[in-house]
């Protein structure tokens, strides 16, 4: 006598409804039914069963489709979020770097100011020229850049505005000074530049400018 052999248990993953097999489903029952019935059943009465078996699987066809969309959209994501993760890693270190550039550059900037007497003045501005030149070299090879809108008209989103001076030279709303430079991180925003905005001269600024003038004369 042969053995008794077992099927194997369907896993819960088989047994899942999926809207591929749900559109199977309902074309076989359909099929089934047509199967079952006298011969003598006219074609008109069977083709409603044809017609919602076809509207099933077409629904159960657009959830698959909506499905797989949702699936790709999900990856897309997953893939910007962490490609954003390794672009804007170092945001914070950056923050804490860009002080010591703007002591350096502000070094300089006095050293340039005091009449060099020595040969030690020489090389000490020579020397922190150097360290700026590195440190600048090394944060632009992570992305950071520095932003510098003199000229530019002034923008909220990337500057800080400290002041606000009148100027004949300036059409309103320009950067016409740079306090501090802003710098971007992979070209997102890291820290706004800090800025003078200038102003339409008032009509009172020029009447007191001309007292002022007559008075002299």
């Amino acid at each position: 006598m042969a053995k008794d052999e077992t099927l194997p248990e369907k896993t819960a993953a088989e047994e899942e409804n999926t809207p591929e097999t749900e559109a199977t489903d309902a074309i076989a029952e359909a099929i089934e039914g047509v199967v079952e019935s006298d011969d003598d059943v006219a074609t008109d009465d069977l083709m409603p069963l044809l017609e919602d078996a076809r509207a099933k699987a077409d629904e159960h066809w657009n959830q698959l489709l909506r499905v797989k969309a949702d699936m790709e959209n999900t990856r897309r994501r997953a893939k910007q979020d962490v490609e954003n993760a390794h672009k804007f890693a170092l945001e914070k270190f950056a923050l804490e770097l860009l002080p010591i550039k703007d002591s350096l550059e502000m070094g300089l900037t006095a050293a340039d100011d005091i009449v060099e007497s020595s040969d030690a003045m020489a090389q000490l501005k020579e020397g922190t020229a150097l360290t700026l030149k590195m440190l600048t070299a090394a944060l632009e090879k992570f992305g950071i850049e520095a932003v510098d809108p003199t000229g530019d008209t002034f923008d909220p989103d990337k500057h800080q505005a400290m002041s606000m001076q009148e100027s004949a030279e300036h059409k309103p709303n320009t950067v016409m000074a740079v306090m501090q430079k802003g710098y971007q991180l992979n070209e997102r925003l890291l820290r706004p530049a800090m800025v003078v905005v200038s102003k339409t001269v008032t009509e009172t600024s020029d009447s007191e400018s001309g007292s002022h003038i007559n008075e002299q004369a």
